[in-house]
């Protein structure tokens, strides 16, 4: 049988991932296909493909997941293969059914496959049937509410409710007690239904300490299947992988192998084919637990390539040529230590909600040995509310774990993002964290270390706001007077005839606002060159990055780059007299839910509004007890952050 012929590959999602593939693609001699919604018209991942097509629509319901469109976009473009990347409809068995009923290459595993391990809960059973551990849990067909109340009653709580059709943290609930079911198991149905188009659950035992450690397989149509060594996820917050690194620290390599040979011998139950990673959680006796399959390239693929130099994209396109896997188990490399972190929009100060707006100010770390940046934005895109919010990855590879993370920790401090609110500065204290350069890793890693992780807001030395302020006063234009350049009262340097030079500033960081007056003996604590600020206090100088754009300063002090903002102290107090109080929108988003109606009263906690964003429900809570007197949005309705939603009175 001749092999197929794919000269031209269509990339069936966005974002970093969809950039990703086309580069591999792009390398091999193939051309690329993107895929847009009307809100990504010009977004990154369009711009860099060969062809581009437009699916309408914005939300991904009316365009990533309509199986028709994407059929329809690679005939006409005239791919003859269809990438899925991940999320959206990558594990979905009815698009690779449609994708080869149209005489498509499908570059995921046959549909077959993706039905057994893509559904928990028949993964489950299968793993059962085979005799892989399984947490213990329930994960049958009815869906009642009594139904998993019994089930929670005889697991034992704390439970874990989780999507049977997904993953990436979506539908997915710790409930600590059966007071919280109700509610928990409505708002998960509800996010694996907006997320997968299937709002069926399982519910497991929530395991204390345990570690999330996963085995990269890769199987061909010859029947040859291996595992690529394997990655730790432990550190997640809500239940979504932020660190991930290859390969697991102290897993020896009789566990490695007794969880490697475990996981091909599942992908070889299901006829699997392709790339694909079988989850276990592994606990502090060296005992590990099936949790799931993913049939799918991973997130975190990048560390898997880092420590064995090999691209598993151009085997996937290898694979789906009918080619054989090129090496055997005993020739797959373990070369180092990689470890990647997600940068995501959103605010970890406040319970990780997503942010969502322009970005003012994107600069990513240097490239170099050992140095990866995988990222789907440029300065200047919209962080639209639709999709999820992770702007990209840093990947740092080592000799060895320690140079791998101090690697990624000048990554980290190269970053430069303005504009809307991520996590990178979250990011870098994990990474310097002491428990994790000990590589003492559990999924409790964040809870546990909450404090040091997520420190509330200190107060800014002195020095760090006469450095501010030197750098916005030597970025002021040499005159403020197109009338008249020479004249002494438009230069903006502070000059007073008679007295001495000086300038008052007002400004505002982190919550903290501070008028400043800089006079001539102030001029030689900093110099601004360039995009740098260069400071010198008790004899010791220093070199801190400064972008100014328009009224705010991006400053880098202290390993974390401060935003700065000049205002004006009068419209300041303008402004904090416009809203009188009412609950606000915490993010753009789209109003799924109002459970209360004016005139009705409310317990302090109640639950009053759910706000959809970036395919996660977040509740509007009464912050005390009283009477809804207003409500300013309804089911259905785009909001933006700051939007008032309703308005409360004390009882």
């Amino acid at each position: 049988m001749s092999a197929p012929v794919l000269t031209t590959l269509l990339v069936a999602n966005r974002g970093e991932i969809a950039c990703r593939v086309m580069r591999t693609a792009k390398a091999l001699g193939l051309t690329t296909v993107a895929v847009h919604s009307a809100t990504d018209r010009d977004a990154r991942h369009s711009r860099e493909a060969d062809i581009r097509v437009d699916l309408g629509g914005s939300k991904a319901a009316d365009s990533y997941l309509q199986i028709d469109k994407l059929i329809a976009a690679a005939k006409a473009s005239g791919a003859q293969a269809i990438h899925p990347g991940y999320g959206f409809l990558s594990e979905n068995a009815g698009f690779a059914r449609a994708i080869e009923a149209a005489g498509l290459i499908f570059l995921g595993p046959p549909a077959s496959a993706i039905d057994a391990m893509g559904s928990k809960s028949a993964a489950k059973a299968l793993m059962e049937t085979a005799g892989v551990p399984l947490v213990p849990g329930y994960h049958g067909e009815a869906q009642d509410l009594d139904t998993f109340r019994d089930a929670c009653e005889r697991i034992g709580y704390p439970v874990l409710l989780k999507a049977t059709a997904g993953g990436g943290g979506k539908g997915m609930k710790v409930v600590e007690d059966v007071g919280q079911l109700a509610e928990a198991l409505a708002s998960a149905q509800r996010e694996a239904q907006s997320s997968f188009g299937d709002s069926r659950m399982l519910v497991e035992k929530y395991l204390l300490k345990p570690r999330h450690v996963e085995i990269q397989v890769f199987a061909d149509q010859h029947g040859n299947c291996l595992y690529l060594n394997e990655r730790d996820c432990s550190i997640q917050r809500r239940h979504q992988k932020v660190v991930e690194e290859a390969p697991a620290p102290g897993l020896s390599p009789e566990l490695r192998r007794a969880m490697g040979e475990a996981a091909v011998r599942s992908a070889q139950a299901i006829g699997y084919v392709g790339a694909g990673t079988v989850e276990f959680l592994l606990d502090a006796r060296g005992e590990f637990f099936f949790m799931e399959m993913n049939t799918r390239l991973q997130v975190e693929h990048p560390v898997t390539e880092a420590i064995t130099g090999l691209d598993l994209v151009a085997w996937q396109i290898r694979v789906a040529r009918g080619e054989a896997l090129p090496m055997t188990q005993d020739q797959v490399p373990l070369i180092g230590h990689a470890i990647e972190v997600r940068l995501y929009a959103e605010d970890p100060s406040n319970d990780f909600l997503p942010a969502t707006g322009r970005l003012a100010l994107y600069r990513e770390s240097a490239e170099g040995p050992g140095r990866r940046v995988d990222s789907g934005v440029e300065e200047g895109d919209e962080i639209s509310p639709f999709y999820d919010p992770m702007l990209g990855k840093l990947i740092a590879w080592g000799e060895d774990r320690e140079q791998a993370r101090l690697r990624l920790l000048s990554m980290l401090d190269e970053f430069a993002i303005g504009g809307l609110k991520t996590n990178i500065n979250f990011l870098r204290r994990i990474i310097a964290h002491p428990a994790f350069a000990a590589a003492e890793l559990d999924t409790g890693f964040i809870p546990r270390y909450q404090e040091q992780l997520l420190p509330a807001p200190s107060d800014l030395s002195d020095e760090f706001w006469q450095a501010a302020a030197q750098a916005f006063a030597q970025s002021q234009p040499s005159t403020t007077r197109a009338d008249d350049l020479s004249s002494p009262w438009g230069i903006g340097n502070g000059f007073r005839a008679g007295l001495p030079t000086e300038i008052t500033l007002h400004l505002s960081c982190e919550g903290q606002d501070l008028a400043l007056t800089l006079g001539d003996a102030d001029a030689h604590t900093a110099q601004l060159k360039g995009e740098y600020l260069l400071t010198e206090h008790n004899g010791l100088r220093r070199q801190h990055r400064a972008i100014l754009r328009g009224d705010t300063l991006y400053l880098q002090w202290d390993g974390e780059l401060r935003r700065i903002e000049s205002y004006d102290p009068i419209s300041a107090v303008e402004a904090s007299h416009s809203h009188q109080g009412g609950l606000t929108a915490p993010m753009n988003g789209s109003i799924v839910r109002v459970l209360v109606e004016a005139g009705q009263t409310v317990d302090a906690g109640a639950q009053l509004v759910v706000l959809e964003a970036m395919k996660m429900e977040h509740s509007i809570r009464a912050p005390h007890a009283g009477v809804i007197k207003a409500l300013y949005c309804q089911e259905g309705e785009m909001v933006s952050e700051g939007s008032a939603l309703v308005e409360l009175e004390h009882a």
